[in-house]
């Protein structure tokens, strides 16, 4: 069986970068998250706003190597980085006063990848 290929130019670009920061920085986080990235999208995750607020505590950074949905609420301000969010979870996110990065502007915030938490 042959394996089809992204045709998303940006989630390319975003693998490539993610791979070549792991070998930098001797990192496995940003590993990891290609991996996830690199799936077909019905095996990619999503992940809804209350299994983040289940999961984190104030002003922790998260990242999800997905998509971000609007079920639920947030309580608490958070860091979120994510591949995409839903126009609900960006309103939602806006609301908890949290900030949302893409995952490039925080690779270069935290090139170690020191201190994130992975939902997935």
């Amino acid at each position: 069986m042959n394996q089809t290929k992204s045709t998303n130019p940006e989630r390319i670009k975003l693998i490539r970068l993610l791979k070549k920061q792991s070998r930098e920085n001797k990192t496995s986080i940003w590993l990891n998250i290609a991996k996830y990235l690199t799936k077909s999208q019905p095996q990619r995750t999503a992940v809804n706003l209350s299994k983040i607020n289940r999961y984190t505590e104030k002003n922790e950074v998260v990242i999800v190597p997905g998509k971000v949905l609007g079920t639920g609420k947030l309580d608490h301000p958070v860091e979120l980085a994510a591949f995409s969010l839903s126009r609900k979870a960006k309103e939602k996110i806006k609301a908890a006063e949290s900030k949302y990065l893409t995952i490039q502007e925080l690779m270069e915030k935290n090139p170690k990848g020191k201190r994130i938490k992975l939902i997935k």
